[in-house]
């Protein structure tokens, strides 16, 4: 069967015969990375802290690093076996730690160098998506010198201005007229030097856990956000109790396996392994699905996505944990590169 469509409680029954056969020894002493310097150091810890207590939880000898307090270089000196990366955002998920972590010969989770690169800069994540044919609402870079009119003749109204390398809805508007772009490029810009504006697409609110690799990449159960007043923030995402989650969405099942089509083709395009997830809006007037972005490093917070799907499929947040931390031995034995 191709994996564009797999039976999902399957994904679910392989990981608890992986786990079986696991010896927790074998993983040595771990890194867990957490907090960092972005501005999304307030959710990392949070995941981090649970990434770090679930494991321990399992027996695993693991212990707690944060380079947003210390030398990132000191990582040589703490003996570490693998690392389980639980950073979010520049500086950790964007490409720069996972180098460092190759020089250093030390395996860790989520994706390489290349895909956490691609990944965080939306503007070359959608360039890579379009050429492949994947469906992205349209886009502009952004500039003081924009012409504003002429950005919303392009892309139409309402539109969506945000920063090309933050995550989490850091420094993200909705603008609904031509006056108040200046003001949301100025907050993006605060933030990043590129900012990009995209259509902004009225429907509903998916996303789509990814595990695995390559072709042998498997999409997870689809999450429908419902946020109060369709306010997706920062807040909302990781401290509010309002957001709904509905997980079956209650979509269609050919609807649903379209956006896990989509998702999937996201994250081979990219290049992406071990996890990830897409977000996606499904339009309201078409019912066409738009990938906005691919996170390589989702968080593991108790509001958290990832961990919600993997739940729906069978598969608790410890095991997870303990799984993902698993896919680093395949890192050893070449299977990874």
């Amino acid at each position: 069967m191709s994996k564009m469509g797999i039976n999902l409680s399957s994904w679910g029954d392989r990981v608890k015969a992986q786990l079986s056969h696991l010896d927790v020894k074998s993983l040595g002493r771990v890194g867990v990375l957490l907090g960092g310097r972005s501005g999304e150091r307030e959710i990392s810890l949070m995941s981090g802290n649970g990434v770090l207590e679930a494991l321990r939880s399992k027996g695993v000898d693991a212990h707690g690093f944060d380079p947003g307090l210390r030398c990132p270089t000191e990582l040589a000196m703490e003996k570490f076996d693998r690392i389980f990366i639980s950073l979010h955002g520049r500086y950790g998920e964007d490409g720069t730690m996972q180098g460092l972590l190759e020089l250093l010969g030390l395996p860790y989770t989520g994706s390489g160098v290349l895909a956490s690169a691609l990944a965080i800069d939306k503007i070359a994540t959608k360039q890579i998506w379009i050429s492949n044919g994947l469906s992205t609402p349209e886009f502009e870079e952004l500039t003081a010198m924009s012409d504003w009119n002429a950005v919303v003749k392009h892309l139409g109204l309402p539109l969506i201005v945000k920063p090309a390398h933050e995550g989490s809805s850091l420094g993200l508007t909705k603008v609904k007229s031509v006056k108040e772009l200046p003001a949301a490029y100025q907050l993006a810009a605060g933030l990043d030097k590129k900012v990009i504006a995209e259509t902004c697409i009225i429907g509903d609110e998916l996303t789509c856990p990814l595990v695995g690799q390559g072709n042998t990449a498997e999409a997870l159960p689809v999450i429908k956000i419902i946020p109060p007043n369709e306010n997706y923030d920062f807040h909302h995402k990781y401290f509010s109790d309002e957001t709904q989650y509905l997980c079956p969405t209650g979509l269609a099942p050919e609807l649903n396996k379209a956006v896990q089509d989509l998702a999937l083709a996201a994250y081979q395009a990219l290049g992406c392994r071990t996890w990830g997830r897409a977000d996606v809006m499904l339009d309201q007037k078409t019912g066409k699905p738009y990938l906005l972005e691919m996170n390589t490093s989702p968080g593991m917070t108790s509001h958290s996505l990832v961990p919600m799907a993997a739940k729906a499929a069978g598969i608790e947040y410890g095991n997870l944990v303990l799984w993902l931390l698993s896919q680093t031995l395949l890192q050893k034995e070449g299977v990874h590169e």
